[in-house]
């Protein structure tokens, strides 16, 4: 058997094109963190990845572990055709305020209910981790998707990306 690809994280690489369609809710193996303006606004390892052919993971964190006074619910939803309607939130604190930063399923469809109640975040409107590593945003301003080493693509959001 081959040697996996290791990616410079130390962890084998994966191709956003193996991942399932419909998409897939599995662990996520990693400590997560989100912060504000120096502040942690989530913390866990007991977050859910979402994983979706063409898009990096989208990282799901437990209501628990996640500083709901630092959020504040917004105007607007958006529906996804698997998991269903998502509320958003902006992220506030006394260092300023990230507009639509983070969403929740607060009634999933019933393929999807252990995201109930969870928070994403977009990694490109607040600072987010996996264990120590920096996460970079995924392509565009719509999808919520968490980029790190291992991830590769070509990746869903960018211009050019819309039909995939």
């Amino acid at each position: 058997m081959a040697n996996p690809r290791i990616a410079a994280n130390g962890r084998p690489m994966e191709s956003v094109w193996d991942y399932p369609r419909p998409p897939e809710v599995v662990p996520c193996d990693r400590q997560v963190r989100v912060l504000h303006q120096g502040v942690t606004v989530a913390e866990s390892d007991r977050a859910v990845r979402v994983l979706e052919t063409a898009s990096p993971p989208t990282i799901y964190i437990p209501p628990d572990d996640v500083r709901a006074e630092l959020l504040e619910a917004t105007e607007g939803h958006t529906v996804c055709e698997w998991k269903g309607r998502a509320s958003y939130f902006d992220v506030a604190n006394e260092g300023g305020h990230a507009d639509r930063a983070a969403w929740t399923y607060t009634d999933p469809k019933e393929a999807y209910e252990q995201l109930r109640d969870h928070v994403a975040f977009y990694a490109g409107r607040v600072e987010c981790y996996l264990d120590d590593e920096p996460v970079r945003p995924q392509p565009g301003d719509f999808y919520g998707g968490w980029i790190t080493d291992e991830i590769e693509g070509p990746l869903k959001g960018g211009p050019g990306s819309k039909g995939w």
